[in-house]
């Protein structure tokens, strides 16, 4: 499977099963992390990480703290795609594979600067 991303007329896919997304919460400033899967059934958000909460970012009951992190897995259908809103106040949106990390505008290139980027499963 593939992941393909589209802003603002740009259409990137990337040959990768799972990936990290990560940004900072635009109030509390704290750093949230998701792993999702990536399958013939769209995207599926498999756990979720947070340095703190508060602000609509509360942890839920079954979260535990592990090396600093609030960590939960999460039971959830697929999702068809993903839409991320870059509200300015917070930084980009980063997607990590494999421990490599770059921001949306890295992977979509320089002239990315759209306020939404649709991220969904495609074919190779």
């Amino acid at each position: 499977m593939s992941l393909c991303l589209l802003s603002a007329g740009v259409t990137k896919s990337l040959a990768l099963a799972a990936f990290t997304l990560l940004w900072t919460h635009s109030i509390e400033k704290t750093a949230w992390q998701e792993d999702w899967r990536v399958g013939p059934d769209g995207l599926t958000l498999v756990a979720a990480r947070i340095k703190g909460s508060g602000a609509g970012m509360e942890p839920p009951p079954e979260a535990r703290l592990v090396d600093g992190w609030l960590q939960w897995q999460i039971t959830r259908p697929p999702q068809s795609e993903l839409v991320l809103a870059d509200s300015g106040a917070a930084g980009e949106w980063r997607l990590c594979v494999g421990g490599q990390c770059q921001t949306l505008s890295a992977i979509l290139g320089d002239s990315h600067d759209a306020a939404t980027t649709v991220l969904r499963a495609c074919d190779p």
